[in-house]
C-alpha cells in the first residue's frame, strides 16, 4: 500500500534509563506542504522524538517511515543517505563546525550529495541572505552572536530543499524581529518546497505559524485547539 503521508510515524513507544517512559503508541501523519508544531513540559521527550525521526536515535517500538523508506528497515550506510538528501534539522546547539566558513558550513549538506561544488557555495550564499547575514559566509562561528549562530543553522537545514525538516527550538536565541523573519523563512520552505515539517518550539507565537499544533504526553500527541 502506498503510504499517502510523507513522513508516517506508527505506534512509537520511547523509555530512557531510570527506567522511564518518555512516550507510548505515538502515531504521527504529516503531508507534503504541511507544517507541524509539538509543544508539552520539559522532560516528556520533545528533542529525543526528532531525534527518532531524523534516525539519530532509535525507537523501543514502533516505526517512522519518510517518503515511503522506514528507517528502522535500514543499515546504517542506508539511514545515514537518508539523513543527507531528505532531512534538514536545525539543532538547539547549533552544531556549527567552528573550524569552516558560515558559507562553508550552510554548504555542507549540498557538498555531500553533489559534485558542483560552485553550485553549491552559490545556493549557500543565498540561503545566508534570506536569514539575513547576506556578505558574511567568509566569517566563522567566533564572529557571531547566538541568535547568528542559530540562523546560520537554520540556512544549512533548508540549503538542500529536503523532504522533512525538523527543528528544535528554532527561534529559542532570536529578537522577535528576526525570529518573525526567520519562521516565515521555515514556513515557506516547508510549503513552497512540498516538505513535511516538524517544530518542537516552547513558544506560542512560533507555534502559530502551524498548521497543526500537538502536545506531546506519554500517551502521544494531542492536537491542540485554539492556538
Amino acid at each position: 500500500m502506498i503510504e499517502p503521508f510523507l513522513l508516517a510515524v506508527r505506534a512509537l513507544g520511547k523509555s530512557v534509563p531510570g527506567p522511564r517512559e518518555l512516550f507510548r503508541a505515538l502515531d504521527l501523519d504529516v503531508r507534503a506542504g504541511e507544517l507541524v508544531a509539538i509543544i508539552g513540559e520539559s522532560g516528556v521527550g520533545k528533542s529525543t522524538l526528532l531525534n527518532i525521526l531524523a534516525g539519530l536515535d532509535d525507537a523501543d517500538t514502533g516505526s517512522v517511515a519518510i517518503d515511503g523508506i522506514v528507517l528502522g528497515e535500514l543499515d546504517e550506510t542506508a539511514r545515514t543517505r537518508v539523513r543527507r538528501e531528505r532531512i534538514g534539522f536545525v539543532f538547539q546547539a547549533f552544531h556549527i563546525l567552528p573550524y569552516l566558513t558560515l558559507r562553508q558550513n550552510v554548504a555542507l549538506p549540498l557538498a555531500l550529495i553533489s559534485p558542483d561544488q560552485a553550485a553549491a557555495s552559490a545556493r549557500a550564499e543565498a540561503m545566508l541572505d534570506a536569514v539575513g547575514l547576506g556578505g558574511r559566509g567568509d566569517g566563522y562561528a567566533r564572529d557571531l552572536s547566538g541568535g547568528e549562530l542559530q540562523r546560520v543553522a537554520i540556512a544549512r537545514a533548508l540549503v538542500h530543499r529536503p523532504a522533512l525538516i525538523l527543528a528544535d527550538e528554532p527561534t529559542g536565541n532570536l529578537d522577535p524581529e528576526t525570529a518573525a523573519r526567520v519562521l516565515a523563512l521555515f514556513a515557506d520552505a516547508v510549503r513552497g518546497n512540498g516538505a513535511a515539517g516538524v517544530m518542537v518550539t516552547h513558544s506560542d507565537a512560533s507555534a502559530a505559524i502551524a498548521d497543526r499544533v500537538l502536545t506531546l504526553g506519554r500517551d502521544g500527541l494531542v492536537e491542540r485547539r485554539g492556538v
